[in-house]
């Protein structure tokens, strides 16, 4: 093929000027060929792509199919239910939602209720009235060392920073916080005017990169904290320890996405790709992360205090119980992340094969805190690609008391899972820094949209719990959720994720399955 484009650009250039001798206007005909001739010549010289050194030209295709793989997959190859990360029955649904579209569906289920997996949920022959339940449930949030408690909607806006999100994707997402009284959580990558401007409820993140509340060398500032927790938006502090889509690695911000203004909010260098420490300065020990917890409660004047993790071993969780029930302190929430949880940018590995899945760390950390007889001091908050009602209805029955979503709520702003969000190339705006992909996003549309698909999305988790007879999510437990374990075995999630007895973690026999856990734990160490 090498030979073939030589040959041809040739005979095409002679060919050109012999015509050019009779006809002077042949010469633009170079305007057409000529850039052709440049780009097969730049492959021939070119030595880090073999395909285009040997098939010049034609080579190029390669790439450019490769580009368009993910949106052909997604669009005219995977059926409605097999898609990933989200499939299209579900990013339907969040768009139907979200632009108060019909949200039905026809002729029945899609899903192969048989198969492996499946799992729904025990409904009542007297159920209640969706009309007369309380269409918006609130979670109060704040223990006894807590003078500034939040009630928290079921479902709020899970961590996206600015930086990995765009401005006006920011904006929207917060004003529709706003529009619909639910929080939204920052992202550990800083408060930025644009959380800010629009006063929504705010869940300030405060991650290893300490952004927004560091010195000028990076280390965690009791100042700079203090002042930032003091605006009013901020109505809870949550303390990321690790991230579902990359435990133990710290977060990633893309140079390309690394404005200067960016760069000012987070105190770093523009242009660079800035890496989170994947662990935290400010403490070493499990007594001293709940004392800095504690430190963080009073610095804030009292707001709700909590951190955030996916579970990895299990006797680092227990050791930090151990420090809890020792000090007699106690964060506000946990919120528990899960392995199949979303992000800008990770390594492969973290994200397909580290941390714990939700669904497991949820039912672990709820059994942790009834075992040692702090649960009652502790609302828990569950995050890991939670899109419907019905994932909220089993996260809530699994321990969690209310539910954070991410992904859903850049779809309700506008995200068509192109993948590219680690490129700063998104097509919608959503996940760029570029100022002219980012005019695309409407902010007074898409804020409507996020409003909408949060408020159809809880009523429908309401009209759930009316469907099994509840009158509060408080009465679901994991009884009332089952799933096919093989083709002819059911079995509850009480029965995959078995319940311990409260105070049983302080027995002086724990529970068998928690025993070599529990004995390598330490207050004083992880």
């Amino acid at each position: 093929m090498r030979k073939i484009f030589i040959y041809s650009s040739i005979a095409v250039t002679a060919l050109l000027l012999l015509w050019a001798y009779f006809w002077i206007d042949a010469l633009f005909g170079f305007l057409l060929v000529g850039p052709l001739i440049v780009m097969g010549v730049q492959d021939i010289v070119q030595k880090k792509q073999s395909i285009k050194r040997n098939f010049p030209l034609l080579g190029r295709l390669r790439y450019v199919f490769e580009d368009m793989r993910p949106k052909i997959q997604q669009y005219f190859v995977e059926s409605d239910t097999d898609g990933a990360p989200i499939n299209r029955n579900d990013r339907s649904v969040i768009y139907q939602r979200a632009k108060r579209q019909v949200d039905t569906t026809p002729f029945g289920t899609q899903m192969n209720v048989y198969a492996e997996g499946y799992e729904w949920m025990s409904h009542s022959i007297v159920p209640l009235d969706f009309h007369s339940m309380e269409h918006s449930p609130r979670v109060l949030i704040g223990n006894r060392d807590c003078k500034q408690p939040y009630a928290a909607s079921v479902l709020n806006i899970s961590a996206m920073s600015f930086g990995s999100l765009s401005a006006n994707a920011v904006e929207a997402l917060n004003s529709g916080a706003k529009l619909g009284g639910f929080a939204h959580n920052t992202g550990e990558g800083g408060l930025s005017p644009y959380h800010l401007k629009n006063g929504g409820d705010l869940i300030w993140q405060i991650g290893t990169g300490y952004f927004s509340a560091r010195d000028e060398a990076g280390n965690f500032s009791p100042e700079a904290f203090r002042k930032n927790a003091a605006n009013p938006e901020v109505k809870m502090i949550e303390l990321k320890l690790s991230q579902g889509a990359k435990p133990g690695h710290g977060g990633i911000l893309p140079g390309k996405k690394n404005t200067p203004e960016v760069a000012a909010i987070r105190m770093v260098k523009a242009g660079t790709t800035v890496f989170s420490p994947p662990y935290h300065s400010a403490f070493k020990t499990p007594r001293e992360l709940v004392l800095f917890i504690q430190q963080l409660r009073e610095l804030s004047g009292g707001k709700p205090v909590g951190f955030k993790l996916c579970i990895g071993r299990k006797s680092e969780f227990i050791s930090i119980c151990k420090a809890m029930v020792a000090l007699d302190i106690y964060p506000d929430f946990i919120t528990v992340d899960g392995g199949e949880g979303g992000t800008g940018a990770a390594p492969p590995e973290f994200s397909n094969f580290v941390g714990m899945p939700l669904l497991d760390g949820l039912a672990f950390v709820d059994n942790m805190l009834k075992g040692f007889n702090i649960r009652q001091h502790i609302r828990i908050g569950a995050s890991g690609k939670i899109l419907t009602g019905f994932q909220i209805i089993r996260a809530i029955a699994l321990g969690a008391d209310y539910c954070n979503s991410a992904r859903a709520m850049m779809m309700a702003v506008g995200c068509i899972q192109a993948l590219e969000c680690h490129k700063n190339t998104c097509p919608t705006g959503v996940a760029t820094q570029d100022p002219e992909l980012m005019k695309g996003l409407d902010i007074d549309d898409k804020r409507i949209r996020v409003a909408n698909f949060h408020k159809y999305t809880v009523e429908s988790f309401v009209e759930l719990l009316g469907a099994a007879g509840l009158d509060t999510p408080a009465k679901l437990n994991r009884h009332q959720i089952s799933r096919r374990v093989f083709t002819n075995k059911v079995r509850t999630l009480e029965q995959i994720y078995p319940s311990v007895k409260v105070g049983s973690m302080l027995e002086p026999v724990v529970p068998k399955r928690y025993q070599k856990s529990f004995a390598s734990a330490s207050a004083d160490k992880f």
